[in-house]
Order: C-alpha cells, then sequence, then structure tokens
C-alpha cells in the first residue's frame, strides 16, 4: 500500500539514533517520509527547514518567531504544515505521532490513518509540558492505531484503545555484531583508559542513577567507567566526578560498536522512578549483540525478559552492582552468548517494521471503509438526481479503497 508519512516528533533526527530512525529509516525505503521535529524559537519570520538523510527521510525543522503564546504556535505550526503539504504534494499521509503535544498541529489534515507510537511515558520525564496527559487522552481518541515501545507501556495504554499493540526495542544484529571482533581498533578517545571498562552509552539525563555510578567508582577506583552520550535535561555541574570516570560525549551510532568492542561489562545504572518505570532501553540488546556482559537496576522491561532470561544480571544496591560486576569479569562467556543468539535470532528491526506497516495497512482499509459506509449513508434514494450522485460517489470513493 503507498502513501506519504507525517511524523511529529519531540526529538531530534540527529541528536541520538534509536527507535524513530530505526523505524522511519525503513519506512523511507518505501514510502515519503516527513520527520517534523518540534519547533524553535528564533528570530525572523516563520519557515521550515527541509533536508535529506541518507535513509531517504526528509527531516522538516519549524523555526517560528520568539516570544509567541502556544496558541499562536500552534497556528503557526498548522499554517507551516499546511504550505509543507502543498508544495510536497501530500495527499491524506499517514499522521504518526511521537508526542501528544504536537497534536493539534496537524488537525488540519484528512489522514489515511493516525499513528500513535508511544516510545516513552513523556509526561513522567523533566519538564514534560502540564498538557501532555490532557493531549494524549485526546489523541487515543483520534489514532487507528497505537504502538508502544515496551511491554509495561502496552500494559499501561492497552486500556486506552483497543487496537494498541506491544513493539519493544529491537537490534540491528550485524551492525552491533561486529563488537565481538577482537581486531577492532580502540577509539582514540578511549583507547588510554585502562581495564577493566564498564560502558554505558545512551543519553544521560535525571533517568541515571548518579550516587550508585558515584558509589560504585569509590568502592573499586580500579574499574573505569565510560559514560558515552550527550548530557540533557540535568546540569552537568550534578554528574558525578571521578579519576576513574570518562565522560565521551555523544557518539554517532556507526562507531558504537568501535567502542562497545573495548568494554568488559555494558552498564545500564538507571534510577528506579517516575521517569524510568515504563522505559524499555534500546541498549539492552545491543549491548547484548555486541557480546557484553550487562548489568542493570530493576527496570520492569530489563528484569522481563532479559533478566528472568539469565541474559542480564540484576543489581540495584551498590553492594549487589559490585558482586555482579565482579561475576561478570570473571564468567566463562561461553553458555552466556549461546543464550543470547538464541534469544537475538527472533528479533530485529526489519521484522518489527514489517508487523507494524501490516497494523498500519490494516488501519488505512478500515478508516477508509467507514468513510465509504458513512457517504453512502448520506446517498439519497430517489431521483434521477440521486443515480448521478451515487455513480459520482462510487467514482471518488472507489479510487481510495
Amino acid at each position: 500500500m503507498t502513501y506519504d508519512v507525517l511524523c511529529l516528533s519531540h526529538l531530534r533526527w540527529d541528536f541520538v539514533y534509536q527507535r524513530p530512525q530505526h523505524l522511519l529509516g525503513r519506512c523511507a525505503r518505501d514510502h515519503r517520509v516527513f520527520f517534523v521535529e518540534e519547533p524553535i524559537a528564533g528570530e525572523g519570520e516563520a519557515r521550515l527547514d527541509v533536508s535529506t538523510r541518507p535513509e531517504g527521510v526528509q527531516v522538516v525543522v519549524p523555526h517560528v518567531p520568539h516570544g509567541l503564546e502556544e496558541r499562536e504556535i500552534e497556528s503557526v505550526m498548522r499554517a507551516l504544515l499546511t504550505g509543507l503539504a502543498r508544495e510536497h504534494r501530500l495527499h491524506d499521509p499517514v499522521v504518526w505521532y511521537y508526542t501528544p503535544y504536537a497534536l493539534p498541529y496537524a488537525l488540519e489534515f484528512d489522514p489515511s490513518a493516525v499513528v500513535y507510537d508511544c516510545m516513552d511515558q513523556l509526561s513522567a520525564f523533566k519538564g514534560a509540558p502540564a498538557r501532555l496527559l490532557e493531549r494524549e487522552l485526546d489523541l487515543f481518541g483520534r489514532a487507528d492505531v497505537v504502538f508502544t515501545g515496551g511491554q509495561s507501556l502496552f500494559e499501561e495504554k492497552r486500556h486506552h484503545h483497543p487496537n494498541t499493540h506491544a513493539f519493544p526495542s529491537s537490534i540491528d544484529k550485524q551492525h552491533f555484531e561486529r563488537a565481538r571482533d577482537a581486531a577492532r581498533h580502540d577509539p582514540v578517545d578511549q583507547a588510554s583508559i585502562a581495564h577493566p571498562r564498564l560502558g554505558y552509552c545512551g543519553v544521560i539525563d535525571e533517568r541515571l542513577d548518579t550516587e550508585l555510578l558515584a558509589e560504585l567508582a569509590a568502592r573499586r577506583p580500579e574499574w573505569q567507567i565510560v559514560m558515552l552520550g550527550p548530557v540533557v535535561k540535568i546540569d552537568e555541574a550534578e554528574l558525578p566526578r571521578a579519576p576513574n570516570i570518562h565522560y565521551l560525549g555523544g557518539k554517532d551510532y556507526r562507531d558504537l560498536p568501535d567502542y562497545l568492542a573495548g568494554w568488559d561489562v555494558a552498564l545500564l545504572p538507571f534510577a528506579r522512578n517516575e521517569a524510568t518505570r515504563f522505559i524499555s532501553p534500546t541498549k539492552t540488546p545491543e549491548y547484548l549483540a555486541a557480546g557484553k556482559p550487562v548489568v542493570s537496576t530493576s527496570i520492569p522491561d530489563v528484569v522481563r525478559p532479559y533478566g528472568e532470561g539469565d541474559l542480564v544480571r540484576i543489581a540495584d544496591s551498590p553492594d549487589e552492582v559490585v558482586a555482579a560486576v565482579e561475576a561478570a569479569l570473571a564468567e566463562d562467556a561461553t553458555e552466556r552468548l549461546a543464550r543470547v543468539d538464541r534469544f537475538l535470532a527472533a528479533l530485529s528491526w526489519d521484522d518489527t517494521w514489517r508487523r507494524m506497516a501490516d497494523l498500519i495497512d490494516d488501519a488505512i482499509t478500515t478508516r477508509r471503509r467507514a468513510a465509504y459506509t458513512e457517504r453512502s449513508r448520506a446517498v439519497p434514494t430517489v431521483g434521477t438526481s440521486t443515480t448521478r450522485w451515487s455513480i459520482a460517489l462510487r467514482k471518488a470513493v472507489g479510487k481510495h479503497v
């Protein structure tokens, strides 16, 4: 089935390569995809900057005048997106939301289907807009299909929409399996760091247990903790500092296997709070595909299935984490890697996208049939003009069914 996709996201395409990039990059192989980022306030008139990424996705960056009120921004965004649709001839696109907050921006469209890919409980994140939950409920009422980024989110959201499906974080196995090559060269900024190395890659924000990291570094000063990723929503001055904690900044997705190859243990040191209650870390299967032993705090979507499947060691207190890392450093990896490979054999972003695409096709078909039925009921039943109206209606609707 052919359609265009207009995606409204709270994430920047070039920020961290994660779920939206994996899914919409695959979608762009068969469809035109316009990925609309959050508006940036600044000087000058409202405009859209549109550029193409290697995956074929059109990244749309809106710029709006500084100082606008919320309703004014919504009005400007509707006008900008209407202009985008006219310029690029977007007819009845699939409107795909990552953030319910952007719901008012695309209300001018008559979509082929409305998709809500709920990858996180955004209302629990630091600095979340006050009206986010209200708009999410409105989005549930408009959506044709809802995807969730994990099992915990599915169990939370399925009560709000009858067509909700769980699609937990998946994996590009071939990419991360490159880290198992012992001959890979250590990146320059990591090469001088001693072993054993405990590594984390991902966004560094309020979801991390910084106290746990500080305690781990203090208890085992010979262990080197490597932190990859941008720091957002928290003050860098609040991060734990020690000679054996190394913040190397954000890295390109293509370079991650080189960094992971040089680690001895991979960490998921998340705090247990409202912001992490529903997360399904993409890094879990990526660490595993890279061949690394993983130690994680007891995040529900890591405990199940990874902890229960003896794929990841679960530990929360400093004593438990130290013991888990020591066990990981001492283990014979042969059995673990066999378990990991059996588990990952059934997991891929390609398969995830295929199953999502089938559900989107179903949603489009259902919406078109409903529209056809509604129009048919409106057709008068008497008179010559009725015949002409019925024929015209069938011709108009038939091309969409």
